[in-house]
């Protein structure tokens, strides 16, 4: 699972790496930059969840030890 989230991460972090580039600073808002904002919304969103995942598994393992 760890690699698997960690392989995630490095996913999500190129996508929003590479859209970002892809955003026209001019005119943010329209035509392929409006869809660069979004997918490095969903990317950001993305992180957010493995990183909550990565947590919880954490936590999991720490209720084992202590039973």
């Amino acid at each position: 699972m760890k690699v698997f989230t960690l392989i995630l991460t490095i996913i999500a972090v190129a996508l929003i790496i590479f859209n970002a580039t892809q955003i026209n600073l001019e005119a943010p808002f329209e035509g392929d930059s409006y869809t660069a904002i979004l997918t490095i919304i969903a990317g950001l969103c993305a992180l957010i969840l493995l990183q909550i995942l990565r947590i919880s598994k954490k936590i999991e393992a720490l209720q084992k030890k202590r039973k």
